[in-house]
């Protein structure tokens, strides 16, 4: 991609990038850039999938999935500064946890710290005013993947 540099009459300097798509301006990106509440439905879906992941013992989709949630949150905290702080002490105390039952294949721990992870997402939804916000684990594992561990992955 290359960028330009556009002045306006009030020396006002828009930057504009050439995509395979056309040109667009920074402005434009960052309106397109997703916001919480978007990547947050992700994050709940890919922790919906790592429990039962675990459970099932396919600790590699279980340890991919926790990859994902953490990605997602590393995105949301450069996206949404004001969450960055909570964000990144979430994964401290939560998730890295979390991946080292995954790590250790211990279910009993990963149990435990996942349910102390869906606790501290909802201590959070309050803090910043959406205590209408409450993750709960769902009763039924996704249909969508086949989370049985296979012959091939087992380690």
């Amino acid at each position: 991609m290359r960028s330009r540099a556009v002045y306006l009459p009030e020396e006002r300097k828009v930057t504009t990038i050439k995509t395979k798509h056309g040109e667009m301006t920074l402005e434009q990106l960052a309106e397109v850039q997703p916001g919480m509440a978007r990547l947050m439905k992700e994050v709940g879906e890919r922790y919906h999938i790592l429990y039962y992941a675990a459970k099932g013992g396919n600790w590699l989709l279980a340890e991919h999935e926790l990859k994902q949630v953490t990605a997602l949150l590393r995105a949301g905290s450069t996206l949404r500064p004001k969450y960055a702080t909570d964000l990144n002490k979430y994964t401290e105390e939560y998730l890295n946890p979390i991946s080292e039952a995954i790590r250790s294949r211990d279910w009993k721990k990963f149990e435990d710290f996942y349910n102390k992870g869906v606790d501290g997402s909802n201590v959070y939804h309050e803090k910043y005013g959406y205590d209408y916000i409450r993750y709960i684990l769902p009763k039924n594992p996704p249909e969508f993947y086949d989370l049985r561990l296979h012959e091939k992955n087992k380690s």
